[in-house]
């Protein structure tokens, strides 16, 4: 999901790896929303150039192509970010569309009602926002909303306050919203994925080897190993009723903001997800998503969180039965001793990932040594 900024403003940090991961992507839906430089070449594209991506580091974004150009930068002879987009009315209209969603904060607007704000049918503001943002006008307010209960969680609110703060109703709003958001229905997976086609890939990580598992509607698995023999395995005993085929190709994208991930590029992982949780368990990892990255909480602290202080064993449950490792960030939850605490994938690892997103997270001088 992608939550959209008026163009005279600067990009943060967090909209900074969404705006990278479109550029790797190269995401049409962004095309008229921004523009990227590269450092070493002193040109400007838009995210959707076809010219070769540069490395992260030497990438600056920019709101525009006037921005871009105050500072330095030419326009690139192939992709012209300077004419701009034929989608620009369009675009500015989404754009004011998007903020005035955001504008209402605890009310999601009825369609008819953010029609009229925009001056166009409903019909035309539906197909427009749907085939430029990806989603339609409610399922980007549900986006916002989800967005606002992690950052009241991030404030170091618990999840009662956080969730009505944001918006929802009663907790089973909440779990209804994230149940829809998260996808597999509990009887596919409790039959052990009958019914249901899961392509996978496997390619070597930072942390080893590393499989990708998705159905068409997003990812059902993350697993970090040695040998791809047994992370197939695994992948088989989760689900042994469907039917698993290698995809390389269409996992790229997803593999690549993975390794983007472990590479120290994207502090945050928007993928979208396919797996099967109780309502305890989507709690847990929807807190576990909001800790800070190179930040860590212990098992006790989550659970008081979640308003459950004596649930710190359910917790520890929830951490080691995530089948997402990465996306929901299981190894930042730790012993109350300081220990590790435990890990599926191998404590080694979970003491790697720690240290290099704690470095990356410091002042310049410590983040020069862990990249070395």
């Amino acid at each position: 999901m992608t939550t959209l900024i008026d163009r005279s403003t600067t990009p943060s940090v967090s909209e900074e790896s969404r705006y990278w991961q479109a550029v790797l992507t190269r995401d049409r839906s962004f095309d008229g929303f921004f523009v990227y430089g590269v450092s070493s070449t002193m040109i400007y594209c838009r995210p959707i150039c076809p010219s070769r991506r540069p490395q992260r580091a030497k990438a600056a974004f920019f709101s525009g192509p006037e921005a871009a150009e105050l500072e330095g930068y030419r326009p690139c002879r192939r992709c012209r970010p300077d004419q701009g987009s034929p989608d620009q009315p369009q675009i500015e209209m989404v754009l004011k569309a998007c903020r005035y969603i955001q504008h209402l904060q605890e009310e999601t607007p009825r369609l008819a009602q953010l029609a009229v704000q925009m001056n166009v049918s409903p019909g035309h503001l539906q197909r427009v926002f749907k085939r430029l943002i990806g989603v339609t006008p409610r399922q980007y307010a549900d986006a916002c909303r989800r967005d606002r209960f992690r950052v009241r969680l991030k404030e170091g609110g618990n999840v009662t306050a956080a969730l009505y703060e944001a918006g929802y109703g009663s907790s089973s709003r909440l779990y209804e919203h994230s149940s829809a958001h998260l996808g597999m229905t509990p009887a596919s997976y409790g039959r052990g994925g009958r019914g249901a086609r899961i392509a996978y890939t496997l390619v070597d990580s930072p942390m080893g080897r590393l499989l990708v598992a998705a159905t068409n509607r997003g990812v059902c698995a993350v697993k970090l190993g040695d040998r791809d023999s047994e992370l197939e395995a695994d992948l088989r005993a989760e689900y042994p009723a469907a039917e698993l085929y290698s995809d390389p190709a269409n996992l790229k994208e997803w593999v690549e903001t993975l390794l983007g991930y472990l590479r120290g590029e994207l502090p945050d992982l928007g993928l979208p997800l396919d797996i099967r949780a109780t309502a305890f368990q989507r709690l847990v990892w929807e807190h576990l998503r909001s800790i800070p990255y190179g930040q860590t909480r212990t098992y006790q602290e989550v659970a008081e969180a979640l308003g459950r202080p004596k649930a710190n064993r359910a917790v520890a449950r929830a951490c080691a039965t995530n089948p997402v490792s990465l996306v929901v960030p299981c190894h930042r939850v730790v012993r109350k001793d300081g220990g590790l605490g435990g890990y599926r994938w191998g404590l080694n690892r979970k003491e790697l990932l720690l240290a290099k997103e704690q470095a990356l997270a410091s002042p310049p001088q410590a983040r020069a040594k862990v990249m070395k």
